[in-house]
């Protein structure tokens, strides 16, 4: 059967009152009433009621999370510092992968409304400031992955513009210059900065922008592998690629083992985000590491800070450093 609150009290020798106060720390308890409560509590394994405990605090400990796709080392390895810090404050996650529609994403932030003490938003691909609209103007609210500052939610981002800026520079110090650029779409807020750290290196490095050189993917394997072929259909051919993300670098690298192209002898790739696959293709592709799970992490206790503020995370924006990690695909 069920362990009551009375039960509890009885055990601890208090009122079910103060054993409530403990649980949903309404009121302040002395340490020794607090730790009383608590080991009856483990004792006789009371798990305290959530619908009752929401009703009293006005909190509901779950924190609704929108991405944009359920897949994807990337997402998976955030979502993993997300869960994790999560559980270390005592949060449950709600998680909805509807942020690359518009419409999807209202449905499934009015669905949250309610049942959430705040809302992380993940959406690369969707105006942040329409969506945020949609929500109460109590709730509370991080975006992670926007480039820009808001002034209704705390923002959490990494550093793509310096870490694509610093890949791009290595190739050139390797004596590289005719650099091509395998972009993401124009739409996805990570893949504008990437490229835009390319251009700034090469602006840096003294070389011209060269339109034939950047052709755009979709950030999967196949896009990579199609964008190579049409790089190396229009002479003269570049000496280096540089992609988005890893999986279309490893997917430009089947392109160029199919064209018997050496990589890096005669055509050096790098990627960015540093993917675990991205150690064991052949030859092991060079990447910019991203802090994906810190950044899980990082958003998850903004969003805490967030909460205990009434929804006011304050005007907070995080931009997480990209470090190299250098490989065999680029010598």
């Amino acid at each position: 059967m069920k362990v009551t609150i009375k039960e509890v009290a009885q055990a601890a020798g208090v009122s079910p009152a103060t054993v409530s106060r403990v649980f949903n720390d309404t009121v302040p308890v002395d340490e020794e009433t607090r730790a009383r409560v608590l080991a009856a509590a483990a004792q006789l394994r009371y798990v305290p009621n959530a619908a009752a405990r929401s009703l009293i605090t006005s909190r509901t400990t779950t924190v609704g999370v929108l991405i944009p796709e359920l897949s994807g080392a990337f997402l998976s390895q955030v979502m993993l510092g997300l869960d994790n810090a999560a559980r270390r404050r005592g949060f449950h996650l709600l998680v909805s992968s509807a942020a690359r529609d518009f419409s999807a994403a209202t449905d499934a932030l009015h669905a949250m409304r309610g049942r959430v003490d705040g809302v992380i938003i993940i959406s690369p691909e969707l105006d942040p400031l329409p969506l945020l609209g949609e929500l109460p103007d109590e709730q509370a609210v991080v975006l992670v992955g926007t480039p820009e500052r808001h002034t209704l939610a705390a923002v959490v981002a990494i550093d793509n513009a310096g870490g694509a800026a610093a890949m791009v520079r290595h190739l050139v110090r390797h004596g590289h210059r005719r650099i091509a650029l395998i972009g993401g779409p124009v739409a996805n807020a990570d893949a504008r900065e990437r490229r835009q750290g390319y251009l700034t290196a090469l602006g840096d490095s003294d070389l011209s922008f060269d339109e034939s050189l950047e052709v755009w993917g979709d950030l999967t394997e196949d896009g990579g592998y199609e964008a190579a072929h049409r790089l190396l259909a229009h002479g003269p051919r570049p000496t280096a690629m540089f992609a988005a993300n890893d999986s279309m670098a490893i997917g430009a690298m089947n392109a160029l083992r199919e064209a018997q192209i050496a990589v890096p002898e005669e055509m050096a790739i790098a990627g960015f985000g540093d993917l675990p696959v991205g150690r064991h293709v052949y030859p092991s592709l060079s990447s910019v590491h991203v802090p994906s799970v810190e950044l899980g992490r990082l958003a998850l206790e903004r969003m805490v800070f967030a909460i205990a503020r009434q929804g006011q995370a304050g005007h907070t924006h995080d931009r997480l450093e990209c470090t190299l990690v250098l490989r065999g695909s680029c010598g």
